[in-house]
């Protein structure tokens, strides 16, 4: 797995998981237990993984949309 993202923002994880998705990858949501247990006061970033094999592509998709 490799980390592509990493933020705070929990409706960016949202909408940036689904356009991976949407694109066929296997995005996956690390760290959100840890969130929780700070209290959910958003002190603890989120990281949005996926496969070692697609972090290329995953990359290419999220600069192309602007968000990396």
């Amino acid at each position: 797995m490799e980390t592509v993202v990493t933020t705070n923002d929990p409706v960016r994880l949202s909408f940036l998981t689904a356009l991976l998705r949407d694109a066929g990858l296997a995005p996956v949501l690390l760290d959100g237990f840890a969130s929780v247990m700070d209290g959910s006061i958003g002190a603890l970033p989120r990281r949005l993984a996926v496969p070692s094999e697609q972090a290329a592509q995953a990359r290419r998709i999220l600069q192309e949309a602007g968000e990396a």
